[in-house]
């Protein structure tokens, strides 16, 4: 975690050119290192080896995790495939779907292991465009954490239907307000982490799932007083395969964002009060 000399108020808006670097509170930032991309997988077979080519040739230097949560459609065998013939994609085999969440946590302690300078969220349906990467680097070297938003100017969304536009910008609303983070677009699910940041934000304590799991991180990390930054993305739906939104992680994002602003206000009052 960063010393309290380090720490600044709140998170800013970047518009990916590092001009808000000097924001954060006179800090000087370390190099990057080298980037691991986790790519979590449930039945991708027909976009993870698309996926991967784009990440090498968008960002060549950066290394590819594909943490395969046992699909039964043979995305696993195809990411073994791809790591045997370049070495930097390496597979992470999990025993069985176990949530987002689960996967991306499973990656980062690997990427933390073997000594990744940044880790980065991408999904696998290409809906996160690997030709924006450089941007959230590019921003990263004057942060700990950014965040590819969609709520951002500059940000956008291509073929959504309305309502799930609604949804999503409801549910950064609702999570914005109800936790008091300055931030936009907190349920996204493309960013690239400082290896230190991930380290200091206590992930053994995160139970969390999908979009519920991306804005435990943004909160932890506000609250740490990491400098947060947020780039425009262009967040296209996926052409092929099932969407993995469901129900029930709507609703669990809706009761623990809640449990989490409740429990931070009676915090403190609690404060206050001593």
């Amino acid at each position: 975690m960063v010393d309290a000399c380090a720490r600044h108020e709140g998170a800013a808006v970047n518009d990916g050119d590092g001009t808000l670097s000097a924001k954060a509170g006179g800090r000087q930032f370390g190099p990057l290192g080298t980037a691991l991309v986790i790519i979590p997988t449930y039945n991708e077979a027909e976009n993870i080896k698309t996926i991967v080519g784009r990440v090498r040739k968008a960002v060549p230097e950066a290394h590819v995790l594909v943490a395969d949560d046992n699909s039964p459609d043979g995305t696993g065998k195809l990411a073994d495939e791809l790591a045997a013939t370049d070495d930097h994609v390496q597979v992470l085999h999990r025993k069985g779907k176990e949530g987002l969440g689960a996967a991306y946590l499973a990656g980062f302690r690997w990427g933390l292991e073997h000594g990744y300078g940044v880790l980065v969220e991408m999904d696998a349906d290409g809906s996160h465009q690997p030709e924006e990467l450089p941007r959230l680097l590019t921003a990263l070297k004057g942060a700990d954490l950014v965040l590819g938003s969609r709520w951002v100017p500059g940000g956008r969304v291509v073929n959504w239907p309305r309502s799930r536009e609604v949804i999503s910008r409801g549910g950064s609303l609702y999570s914005r307000l109800a936790l008091d983070l300055p931030l936009r677009d907190i349920t996204g699910g493309y960013r690239a982490f400082r290896a230190e940041t991930l380290q200091g934000l206590g992930l053994e304590e995160v139970a969390s799932q999908g979009y519920c799991f991306q804005v435990d991180l943004a909160r932890r990390a506000v609250k740490a007083g990491y400098h947060v930054v947020e780039v425009p993305i262009t967040f296209v739906e996926r052409e092929f395969g099932d969407s993995k939104m469901s129900r029930d992680i709507l609703v669990e994002a809706l009761w623990r964002v809640t449990a989490w602003g409740v429990g931070d206000r009676v915090g403190k009052i609690k404060a206050k009060g001593k």
